[in-house]
């Protein structure tokens, strides 16, 4: 279940001319998983855009089971700039269904995806993504 309160989320990947948009966009979808969202299409850049709580549930679940919480919220914190936030997220590991966060571009050998979290609540968000349940 999401957090109940409203946010934005907009996950950004720029597109290579020898990239299949597809498989970028699945990739993407990934990352946000079964959520109300949009998507638009630019011959170089893929954009999905959501404001479904739903839509930051597979990040937060993945931070949990990959026990990578501390270095994400760090992340997180670090990509602030006001009630937004935008992280880095490796493009290959999510086409292979993994949200990894990056802390460089040269981490993602294709370029990274830009995920941008913004709520006015975002302290809560980050707090609910990176938690340490029992």
């Amino acid at each position: 279940m999401g957090p109940e309160f409203p946010l934005r989320l907009t996950l950004d990947s720029p597109l290579s001319l020898s990239e299949d948009p597809k498989k970028v966009l699945g990739a993407m979808m990934n990352v946000v998983g079964d959520c109300r969202h949009s998507v638009e299409e630019g011959r170089q850049l893929l954009r999905i855009a959501s404001d479904d709580p739903k839509s930051v549930e597979r990040l937060h679940d993945q931070l949990r089971d990959r026990h990578v919480r501390a270095a994400a919220r760090r992340l997180l914190l670090t990509g602030r700039q006001g009630d937004r936030t935008t992280v880095m997220v490796n493009r290959q590991a999510a086409a292979a269904g993994v949200v990894a966060l990056c802390s460089a571009e040269e981490e993602s050998a294709l370029g990274p995806m830009y995920l941008t979290l913004e709520s006015k609540h975002l302290d809560s968000l980050i707090q609910w993504l990176t938690a340490y349940e029992g």
